[in-house]
């Protein structure tokens, strides 16, 4: 069946409500029937005009202002390329037939930007609700008339709330933009990583603010072909987060390229936790693996256990040098830190909670849940083994906690 062409200059008369198009500079380009109608105005009044020559505030009254908060919300859409929506409010129109005389007026406006071939603003869509009638009940009498009266209120108080909503969504879509590139910005790279048996992988919480809490490390140890491997998790979502995210990993870095072992890297993250704001309750893992020797030493500061699999598929938490969260006593003591051996073929895994968590659920099955996709992928590479992983464990919908994941091949 060929398809049909659409008619969109039809489409666009036939709007329901009163829409217009202006361009950046606020001249109108078109109008559908509805605006024409209801605003008083035929077409050759209105395009190719500017706005405010077409709609001046009413110059006989100083407390008119509604064409400037309109004019400031189509200007907002202009320079940052991002959708208004306006509080319901008055405006003073100007009858076309008798000047001078001015009509009192009840308009609710959503602008939203229309984007050129290169990105651009190209138009704006301005689109209307007239409430004039409605609000204009206030003054009715009897049980219907206070019935309306107070539709009217509710309308009122929803359009606002509706305004409060959209420039709060914006806010937290900016926020989360500016983290996730903190984010990107923050942690390394994978060219950094020297050995090429390795793949990391983060993903973002499901949600405008949940971001940047969750870090992972890779770095080359001084001293035989050793590296060091760490994940990371900080208390809370959002800049604060990635900011405090930002110095916990780069600490543990610059210190594990000097400690003895794991457990003096973290004693020594620890210390420099407890004069961080924001780093209250964070927690990390990290471990050493000697690729020559064949071990991995390690140490926990109240994070979930690495997972170790060897080549015949038996799954070995490394949870036997486990301590409280960073900062979480007053006077630090040495931590604990142990070590295991591995065969040739193994492979290991650094995760944050979001991998393994679920509310009103037993730690314990996600960690059942995470060997056992483990073992089921163990013979892939890193890279297509760590994507099996996250298909499998993180919800089709996404988490509603970040969730940082590091395979190692050994």
């Amino acid at each position: 069946m060929e398809e049909k062409a659409i008619d969109y200059e039809a489409v666009f008369q036939g709007l329901p409500g009163m829409v217009a198009l202006l361009t950046p500079e606020l001249v109108y380009v078109d109008a559908n029937e509805d605006f024409q109608r209801l605003s008083g105005r035929t077409r050759e009044q209105l395009i190719g005009r500017y706005l405010f020559d077409v709609f001046p505030d009413n110059p006989n009254d100083s407390g008119a202002s509604g064409m400037r908060h309109l004019q400031s919300s189509l200007m907002r859409v202009a320079d940052t390329g991002e959708r208004d929506a306006m509080a319901l409010q008055r405006y003073d129109v100007e009858d076309p037939l008798r000047p001078g005389e001015w009509e009192e007026r009840y308009w609710s406006p959503v602008n939203a930007p229309v984007f050129g071939p290169e990105g651009q603003v190209a138009l704006i869509v301005h689109r209307v609700e007239e409430v004039t009638e409605l609000i204009r009940l206030r003054g009715g009498t009897g049980g219907n008339g206070r019935a309306r009266v107070l539709e009217a209120e509710l309308y009122t108080r929803a359009r606002e709330l509706q305004q409060v909503n959209e420039r709060l969504r914006h806010a937290h879509a900016r926020e989360r933009e500016v983290a996730l590139a903190l984010q990107e910005a923050m942690l390394p790279a994978r060219r950094q990583v020297r050995t090429r048996r390795a793949a990391v992988r983060y993903r973002p919480a499901v949600g405008a603010l949940n971001v940047c809490g969750d870090w992972y490390d890779l770095v080359d140890l001084v001293g035989g072909n050793r590296i060091g491997v760490a994940v990371g998790d900080v208390v809370g979502h959002g800049l604060e987060a990635a900011g405090v995210m930002g110095q916990l990993r780069s600490a543990l870095s610059a210190t594990s390229r000097v400690a003895d072992g794991p457990a003096q890297a973290l004693d020594v993250l620890g210390r420099y936790a407890h004069v961080v704001d924001g780093a209250e309750s964070a927690t990390a893992v990290t471990t050493f693996i000697d690729f020559d020797a064949r071990t991995i030493t390690y140490s926990s500061a109240g994070h979930p256990p690495p997972a170790l699999v060897h080549p015949d598929g038996r799954v070995e938490f490394l949870d036997r040098a486990t301590d409280p969260p960073l900062d979480a006593r007053p006077d630090p003591i040495p931590r604990p830190q142990a070590t295991t051996t591995y065969t040739s073929g193994a492979t290991l895994a650094l995760y944050t909670d979001g991998l393994v968590e679920r509310r009103h659920e037993d730690i314990d099955t996600g960690l059942a849940r995470l060997a056992d996709s483990l073992v089921r992928h163990r013979t892939a590479d890193p890279e297509t083994l760590a994507d099996a992983v996250l298909l499998e464990l993180l919800p089709p919908g996404g988490a509603t906690d970040d969730t940082a994941l590091i395979i190692v091949r050994l």
